[in-house]
């Protein structure tokens, strides 16, 4: 049977006490609303709809990138009202299964079981959890036979009902076509005035429909984000997640208290992470990569053997495999290492790239620049790239030697086996071979005597 996803994502956050939309406010990373959609689209669906109201504008810029259909929920009365502004674009014929924009960690598999549940429109699937503390949660209220009677909120419980400790999730999946009708009967005499998705149980229930209470696993999976106290919450048990996910495929993790993986990590044999590792984007670590503390690595390969010390930062870099990387290195995006490279302290590559076995060990700027095999960068060097207006590269061949405290004026090409004298500024071509240096005529001046501060009158 078809599935129609429908995320609720029109609340405004007021507890945020942010200027940013309650599904917008990022976890490792990315907003609440990315992670629900993400997780939506393991299940194949024929399509995901976004009920939106509350900064909608700026909720669909962020995400306009996703091929979703949004609906606009203008007036904020209640989660049945919500769902109802999404159904005229759903099918009869399709299953819907409904999720929240700020219930980020329900796994794929999780919603795959609450679709089970729904026995392919036969059924009405609920997700349940079992709470230590249930309060604001609305209780699953069942008769003596354990069959779900309704679904009563926090507010409108009895002390009786209070002390249920199952609590709807909120989470649903039924027919489309009965889900249209039982939306069509909903009312709301409650203390909140407002139009309860849940009571579509009770509907569903004098319909004749069975009700099938699916359990969550844990607790964790199904929590909800109204302040940034639950929104730390989540960023903790999603970084946990990931953790135990890249230990249990064989990397080792030094702390994974102090470790964050927001995107898609791949690791091979053997990898070893130091602590306060952040990982980001799209990362593959090659065989036996080892990673110093209080690195950064973004949407970037490493290759095998290859070490990178403390306090690096790498952004959309390749770094081949056997090299040595930092400790305090910056790459910035477009760069590329290959084999056997080492990049020291200090040292910032942009947009460059770097032959077999060159190094650049101290204190330098490559920036649009061509390094060839075995060239050796010495320290304080400098790639003058840019005029205030436009880029220009620098080609360095294979096998030159760049004296320390050198300027490279772009565009310069050195020559292969080139050597370049310490502190001399290049703006012309130097040839294969040779050794090229520019030096001013070196004065002392003995006259000369250095300035003496005057004493206050």
């Amino acid at each position: 049977m078809p599935i129609s996803v429908v995320i609720l994502a029109a609340g405004q956050g007021k507890r945020m006490k942010s200027d940013l939309p309650k599904v917008l406010q990022p976890v490792a990373g990315r907003p609440l609303l990315q992670h629900v959609i993400d997780s939506a689209r393991e299940l194949s669906a024929s399509d995901i709809h976004v009920v939106y109201g509350h900064g909608g504008e700026r909720v669909r810029e962020t995400l306009a990138a996703e091929n979703v259909t949004w609906a606009l929920q203008a007036e904020q009365l209640g989660t049945g009202h919500a769902v109802q502004q999404a159904m005229p674009a759903v099918p009869d014929d399709h299953l819907v299964l409904i999720l929240f924009g700020d219930v980020p960690l329900v796994q794929g598999a999780t919603m795959q079981r609450l679709v089970d549940a729904a026995t392919n429109g036969e059924a009405l699937g609920v997700l349940s959890v079992r709470m230590q503390d249930p309060t604001g949660y609305g209780r699953i209220v069942r008769d003596r036979a354990g069959t779900v009677a309704r679904i009563v909120e926090h507010k409108d419980a009895n002390q009786k009902e209070r002390a249920i400790d199952e609590v709807n999730t909120g989470l649903m999946a039924a027919s489309a076509k009965r889900m249209r009708e039982w939306l069509a009967q909903l009312r709301n005499d409650n203390a909140q005035g407002e139009y309860y998705l849940t009571d579509v149980v009770v509907l569903a229930a004098k319909a004749g429909l069975k009700v099938n209470v699916i359990p969550a696993d844990s607790e964790d999976e199904v929590l909800g984000v109204n302040d940034k106290v639950q929104l730390a919450e989540v960023e903790s048990i999603y970084r946990k997640r990931r953790a135990t996910e890249l230990m249990l495929q064989g990397v080792t993790l030094v702390d994974p208290a102090r470790f964050d993986a927001r995107g898609s990590v791949t690791a091979g044999r053997d990898v070893h992470i130091d602590v306060n590792v952040v990982l980001e984007g799209k990362v593959t670590l090659g065989n036996r990569v080892r990673i110093g503390p209080n690195v950064v690595i973004r949407d970037s390969e490493i290759g095998d053997d290859t070490v990178v010390f403390p306090n690096c930062v790498i952004d959309h870099a390749s770094i081949g495999p056997n090299c040595n990387i930092g400790p305090f290195a910056r790459f910035r995006p477009s760069s590329s290492l290959a084999q056997g490279v080492h990049v020291g302290n200090f040292v910032e590559v942009k947009n460059s790239i770097l032959g077999a076995g060159a190094k650049a060990n101290h204190l330098t700027y490559l920036g649009d620049a061509t390094v060839g095999e075995r060239v050796n960068v010495g320290a304080g060097t400098i790639t003058c790239n840019y005029d205030g207006v436009n880029k220009f590269r620098t080609e360095i061949g294979a096998g030159a030697f760049i004296g320390s405290g050198a300027m490279l004026v772009a565009p310069v090409k050195i020559g292969a086996g080139a050597t370049i004298g310490a502190g001399s500024t290049i703006t012309k071509d130097a040839p294969d071979d040779k050794l090229t240096l520019e030096r001013s005529k070196q004065v002392t001046l003995d006259s000369w005597k250095r300035p003496v501060k005057q004493p206050k009158g």
